[in-house]
């Protein structure tokens, strides 16, 4: 059953980028606002899991390769808690081995993006679908 989207006071629908490459994650987070969306950033899945269960984001975009916790254990704990579980979280991360992606969707992803495979306006265009779903 699809979440239903929460949006921020002015109706934006909310999406928390966990990553720690500061270029990325400023990227990220100027072409989400400028598509219209709420944007919050974390730079470690520690910082990810307190923004998302606070929060309350209309969709994760997860890094693997994190400081602190991994973003495997981050998508978890999210999975894990009655107040996140049904937030969609799309992994953005280098590893492309088939045992990550595979690991990544087990563990209740909504999509498994390869950070090279995909150019941001893409990386939009696929979040933009998943809340419509």
């Amino acid at each position: 059953m699809a979440k239903k989207t929460t949006h921020d006071e002015s109706g934006k629908p909310k999406i928390l980028v966990v990553e720690d490459d500061s270029f990325l994650a400023g990227m990220y987070v100027t072409k989400f606002g400028l598509e219209g969306f709420s944007v919050d950033l974390a730079s470690d899945g520690k910082e990810g899991l307190k923004k998302a269960r606070e929060w309350k984001p209309d969709l994760i975009l997860l890094d693997i390769v994190l400081p602190i916790m991994d973003g495997f254990t981050m998508l978890q704990k999210v999975k894990a808690d009655a107040s996140t579980r049904d937030v969609p979280v799309v992994l953005l991360t280098n590893l492309g081995q088939k045992g990550d992606v595979e690991r990544g969707l087990a563990l209740g992803a909504a999509d498994y993006l390869i950070k090279a495979h995909f150019m941001p306006s893409e990386v939009i265009e696929k979040v933009k679908r998943l809340l419509r779903a």
